[in-house]
């Protein structure tokens, strides 16, 4: 307890000095946090604040031990904390996702392609898209402008309890994805099938989704326009397929007993003995179960930063993502804390529809008041980039010149340098006098909410002092552990709160349609007819610079107008492996893959 109260003391000081400098001339500034599944807002649980001594004793004793050996069988990895869920359609972070596409496989699914992320323990970072349990599939341009893709599925893909996967249970899952009572927040993926929206809605029955069965082996999805992304949504977590019988036999209860819980991917579920481990097994019905690695992967549930690295130096844990934000420079210093590409943005965002922060004056002034590179060179170190938007670099847009991302030719929303942020201070200070706050007075104490973690309280606190510092209000923190926190966020029941988007597929959509009035992860409770018809017309758009024009002005309008979310930093993906494991594959959406792992 000692040690964690001077470790905030001392960061509070450091602070002091860096922000107040920073409002004048920003000396040493910098902004971000790590994209660790422990971090992002569809993501992942974190770890404790900082470490005890026993703890850190405890690290470094194991760290001048040296490596422990991986004995080649069974891999023990962490990601998180218990998931909110494991359901297919019901998830929506990071770290279930991970677990599920373990369990199941879509019809196309990530393959490795053997690149590795630096050449020196194995892992390849270049997955690319290719079919799963579809063999092949023909698309067709239709006369009033939809596209059907008509999917062929394999002759031996099975569930794990024997019985064969057919189209009918492809069809199962997407129209139950789209009913209204399942009440999935990732209900929106599937707005492009034709007769989708209008089902959402409750004005058509989900048996009219234009993606049915047209025999076992056959599956055709009809989509309103084209899609560049379609493959890689059929490769999502959401659109995995599931079981019928086992679902409405058990209810909402059916994921929690491997007697239930049929899966059709690479492996199964053991046992998940909760708020403690989730144990897999190789699925001996799997297609390519001859290949597969270990004979079991372990989840362990943790959000203890330094319970995880003890864990990871002792041999306890095979693969961390996450370590104490007091480690993170000599971790990466001595390589053994890998940096990947991770396409996401972590940000803050408002309560829209709850005073202060339902006028966008205090918004702007909130998002400008933040010194974003003092929080990634001085508080996160892992390589973040300043966010000067919400859609992160390494967007695709088409209609850049010579490649350039949406985020190069979308320009930035503030600037970051000295000058630019004593500006952005002194314009911070008259937006919150417009709104009626002149210096703070008669601001009401609000409070910002972020998930246990070291990582985030380190971000928030630094939030804390600016905004107390240059808006001269009052600030507290709350901290919740990550699935109370996931639901206070999605009831709105906050004031400002930590946030962050991975991207689902490689496209801007990814980040701009989940504002939608009314959508399942719309955490800012944001209500704009405008917003909504620009990314109707983006997706209704057949031409691709029309599309991406729709979308820029879209981000122009929550962003630049709105002032709906404050975007901190573009996040990077961490983690630890241990020696002597190959053949570790990532997706930089975020995904880990384990199956194939090997000595």
């Amino acid at each position: 307890m000692k040690l964690k109260k001077l470790t905030a003391l001392a960061l509070t000081a450091a602070m002091g000095v860096s922000v107040l400098a920073g409002c004048g001339s920003n000396s040493g500034s910098s902004s971000q946090g790590s994209a660790a599944p422990a971090e992002s807002s569809t993501t992942q649980s974190e770890g404790s604040a900082a470490a005890s001594d026993t703890g850190e004793a405890a690290s470094s004793a194991a760290s001048e031990a040296g490596a422990v050996t991986w004995d080649g069988k069974n891999i023990t990895v962490n990601v998180a904390s218990e998931p909110q869920t494991i359901d297919p359609a019901l998830n929506s972070a990071v770290d279930g996702a991970m677990m599920t596409l373990h369990l199941f496989e879509g019809l196309m699914k990530w393959k490795d392609t053997g690149t590795e992320v630096d050449g020196t323990d194995g892992t390849s970072n270049s997955a690319q898209i290719t079919y799963g349990q579809a063999e092949s599939y023909d698309k067709k341009t239709n006369d009033d402008g939809t596209v059907t893709y008509t999917f062929k599925l394999r002759d031996d893909i099975k569930w794990s309890d024997g019985q064969p996967v057919t189209a009918g249970d492809f069809e199962y899952a997407w129209k139950r994805l789209v009913t209204p009572e399942t009440a999935a927040d990732y209900n929106y993926m599937l707005d492009c099938v034709v007769n989708a929206n209008e089902i959402m809605a409750g004005e058509k029955d989900p048996s009219e989704l234009a993606a049915k069965a047209l025999d076992d082996k056959t599956f055709e999805v009809t989509i309103t326009t084209d899609l560049p992304y379609f493959e890689e949504l059929c490769a999502f977590p959401a659109m995995l397929p599931v079981r019928q019988d086992t679902i409405e036999a058990n209810g909402d209860q059916w994921t929690f007993d491997p007697a239930t819980y049929i899966t059709n991917g690479s492996y199964k579920m053991q046992a998940w003995n909760h708020n403690s481990e989730i144990i897999m097994e190789k699925n001996d019905q799997y297609y390519d179960y001859a290949n597969l690695g270990p004979d079991t992967i372990t989840w362990k549930l943790m959000d203890d930063a330094n319970a995880m690295l003890s864990g990871f130096n002792s041999g306890e844990l095979n693969f961390i993502e996450n370590v104490p934000q007091a480690e993170i420079a000599n971790k990466i210093a001595s390589g053994d804390l890998k940096i990947v590409d991770y396409i996401g943005t972590y940000y803050v965002c408002y309560q829209t529809q709850k005073a202060p922060f339902d006028n966008p004056l205090v918004r702007q002034a909130f998002t400008l008041a933040v010194d974003r590179t003092y929080i990634v060179n001085q508080v996160t170190q892992s390589g973040q980039v300043e966010a000067n938007g919400f859609v992160p670099a390494g967007v695709y847009d088409a209609a850049g010149a010579s490649g350039d991302d949406f985020r190069t030719v979308g320009g930035g929303y503030y600037a970051e340098t000295d000058a630019d942020y004593a500006a952005n201070c002194e314009k911070a200070k008259e937006l919150l006098a417009e709104a009626g706050y002149p210096g703070g007075e008669g601001f009401p104490v609000v409070e910002y909410l972020y998930n246990t973690d070291d990582n985030h309280k380190a971000v928030a606190e630094a939030l804390q002092f600016m905004w107390e510092d240059v808006l001269g209000v009052t600030v507290t923190l709350n901290n919740q552990e990550w699935n109370t926190f996931l639901q206070t966020r999605k009831d709105g029941d906050y004031s400002i709160a930590r946030n962050g988007w991975i991207a689902d597929y490689n496209d801007p959509m990814s980040f701009l349609d989940m504002w939608l009035t009314g959508g399942g992860n719309n955490d800012a409770q944001y209500a704009s007819e405008d917003y909504d018809k620009l990314i109707q017309q983006a997706k209704s758009a057949t031409d691709t610079s029309e599309r991406m024009k729709y979308m820029h002005e879209a981000e122009d309008l929550i962003m630049g107008q709105d002032w709906v979310l404050n975007p901190l930093y573009f996040y990077t993906q961490k983690y630890m492996l241990s020696d002597g494991i190959k053949g570790m594959y990532y997706c930089p959406l975020g995904y880990f893959f384990f199956g194939y792992v090997h000595p």
